[in-house]
């Protein structure tokens, strides 16, 4: 009789630790996907597109290279009413600062592409401030003007990258449309790639001195003007005030 009651006693004491068991788990699993949550709500996403009705695109350069195609692109750019944003490296302005004026006198607009290239997303928030600044005061030197865009290295970002940006009153722009010039596409390839993904609000993305860029770009320019599309500057393209960025990088008029 005395084992019986033991057994009973045992089984009701397993059951009764299996359920607190179940119960923890569950508590840490709820916690968990509470805290994933939370850590998708803050992560902060740069602008890579807008979206609007309007039939305009923004194309972009990241400078960092030589800068020997500097009036090919103008005039190629010229030729199609195109306004430009060169997104430029503090090292390249420091080397090439009249590429930097030919290009803001023509009208386009400088951007801020970080100081010397070096990725944002193993820097902290302190350093990225001051390599940003410093690149700013590059752009500035020469332009007579503070640049309001950044685009990160290689577009590695971090949180930390976004919230210096918006300490300086910029915005962080990627870009919804990649060449992959860099990559020694052929002019071919990149006009396939760009003008079958080029929509109402994209942001293409280029870079100087390469080789079949300034083609390229002549024939996806033609392409797209034929279609009704107009080129403007990124800081003309983009929201202002009274805006959100969607988990995918689309930017929207509040209320859209």
């Amino acid at each position: 009789m005395q084992y019986i009651l033991l057994t009973k006693r045992s089984i009701f004491v397993a059951i009764t630790l299996l359920i607190s068991a179940v119960l923890v788990v569950s508590g840490v699993s709820a916690r968990y996907e509470t805290a994933q949550a939370a850590k998708t709500q803050e992560r902060k996403i740069p602008v890579y597109c807008v979206n609007t009705g309007e039939k305009k695109i923004a194309v972009t350069f990241d400078a960092a290279w030589g800068a020997e195609d500097t009036e090919e692109l103008l005039a190629i750019l010229q030729e199609y009413n195109a306004k430009a944003t060169v997104f430029a490296v503090g090292d390249w302005v420091r080397k090439y600062p009249d590429a930097v004026r030919a290009f803001y006198d023509a009208g386009h607009t400088i951007g801020n592409h970080s100081d010397s290239h070096k990725a944002y997303s193993k820097l902290s928030l302190e350093e990225i401030q001051a390599d940003i600044q410093a690149c700013n005061a590059e752009i500035e030197k020469v332009t007579g003007k503070p640049p309001r865009l950044l685009r990160a290295p290689s577009g590695d970002y971090s949180n930390d990258t976004l919230t210096a940006a918006e300490g300086l009153s910029m915005q962080t722009v990627q870009w919804s449309v990649d060449s992959l010039d860099w990559q020694g596409l052929s002019v071919e390839e990149m006009v396939t790639r760009v003008t079958g993904a080029a929509e109402n609000g994209s942001i293409l993305l280029f870079h100087n001195d390469v080789k079949n860029t300034p083609e390229a770009l002549r024939q996806i320019l033609k392409i797209l003007s034929e279609k009704g599309y107009r080129f403007v500057t990124t800081e003309e393209l983009l929201y202002w005030e009274d805006y959100r960025i969607d988990g995918t990088g689309k930017q929207y008029k509040l209320g859209q």
